[in-house]
């Protein structure tokens, strides 16, 4: 099976050896999204705004492989404060609607860059 690399210039540039997202049939495979705004790549301020930025990384990099939020199938979420989750499902609420992607939501001691929310995703794409 080959490996098909997915770039926006629409989401952050990737920091390191890795790829915004890697399509494998007609499956999408999204590494991490942090808040930063991709035309500055310094991170945005405040829970909510940053919660906003990663959903925006993750729809671009989505509309680059040709799919749309509503093709996520798992969405993986990291906070470094847990005590944010009802933000997190109240901004979720603006991008999602039935049948909700499966989710996890795990606390963690720190992100990159100081971020307080982090999420990776897998699409299927019809």
């Amino acid at each position: 099976m080959s490996k098909t690399v997915i770039h926006s210039d629409n989401a952050p540039a990737a920091i390191g050896t890795y790829s915004q997202a890697i399509k494998a049939g007609n499956t999408v495979y999204m590494s991490g999204q942090i808040p930063l705004d991709p035309k500055t790549m310094e991170l945005v301020e405040g829970f909510e705004a940053q919660t906003v930025q990663v959903f925006e990384n993750l729809k671009a990099v989505a509309e680059a492989a040709d799919g749309s939020l509503k093709d996520i199938v798992k969405l993986n979420i990291f906070l470094t404060d847990l005590g944010n989750f009802a933000t997190v499902n109240e901004v979720m609420s603006r991008y999602f609607q039935q049948p909700y992607p499966a989710r996890a939501a795990i606390g963690i001691a720190a992100l990159p860059k100081g971020a307080q929310v982090e999420m990776d995703a897998v699409l299927v794409l019809e």
